[in-house]
């Protein structure tokens, strides 16, 4: 039994990374002290966040398509590198003042939160 080794002249498609994500990307690495750190993160259907941590703390994000696009934006911004959420990222994240509010949402705004249903 032999296995076909070569080349089918089929070239593997290869992602392009949209251009207004490029644009956004750079301007927050030039914005936030010239580098900063991606984090990929699949997020289902919706595609793929690109978590920004500038070299001064501040988060960022964008959505792509798929891994192939976040890769994409990670190779076409200059001072941008690929991460995970090492502690060498999460030790420099400071989320700009209000930050936590506009992520809760609605819930920020609660002044009664009724009780825990675990017995607690």
């Amino acid at each position: 039994m032999s296995v076909d080794t070569q080349d089918s002249g089929a070239a593997a498609p290869t992602a392009v990374a949209p251009q207004r994500t490029v644009t956004a990307v750079t301007k927050f690495v030039a914005e936030h002290g010239g580098s900063a750190t991606a984090v990929i993160q699949p997020i289902g259907l919706d595609g793929v966040r690109i978590t920004l941590v500038g070299a001064d703390g501040v988060l960022g994000d964008q959505v792509v398509d798929d891994l192939a696009a976040a890769d994409a934006v990670v190779a076409a911004v200059d001072g941008l590198t690929a991460s995970g959420w090492e502690r060498s990222v999460t030790s420099i994240v400071t989320p700009r003042v209000g930050h936590w509010k506009k992520m809760a949402g609605w819930v920020a705004n609660q002044t009664r939160f009724p009780k825990a249903r675990n017995g607690l």
